[in-house]
């Protein structure tokens, strides 16, 4: 990753954290003084080198690990706002991201218990929870959506 694509990965999370929400190449592109299709571009490299993960069909944020740009069932309440993860164990990261504390909402994918766990002082209230994947770490990437 060269030092332009990090610049723009990094202004990328900060716009995310900022908003709320995933931003546009527009914005983006405002905040580093670049073009549209600079940042498109780059967003398309640091989709290949696994930096951010890009919708399949158009250049726009679908996941900035740890957050989602889409709904999902892992809510994580943090400085009094909502912010979607993209699965239980990404709802940890990003309270770690945003440095504070919070809850974790989320639920069991076998039996679909509702599972809310709380974050203070950066520890868990509740560790008994076990974290499971199904896909191997090695086959992650080849469809990072579904694991």
């Amino acid at each position: 990753m060269d030092v332009r694509d990090l610049r723009i990965r990094n202004a990328t999370y900060r716009a995310f954290v900022a908003l709320g929400h995933a931003p546009s190449a527009e914005h983006v592109a405002g905040e580093v003084g670049a073009t549209t299709a600079e940042i498109e571009a780059a967003w398309r490299r640091l989709h290949d080198a696994h930096a951010l993960v890009l919708h399949r069909d158009r250049p726009e944020i679908r996941m900035a690990n740890p957050f989602s740009a889409a709904p999902t069932a892992h809510r994580v309440l943090a400085d009094d706002r909502w912010w979607y993860a993209n699965c239980a164990w990404d709802a940890f990261g990003v309270l770690a991201a945003l440095h504070t504390d919070g809850r974790i909402e989320s639920s069991c994918p076998d039996c679909r218990e509702p599972l809310t766990i709380a974050v203070e002082g950066g520890r868990p209230d509740d560790t008994s929870p076990l974290f499971h994947c199904l896909v191997p770490a090695s086959s992650w990437w080849e469809d990072i959506g579904f694991t």
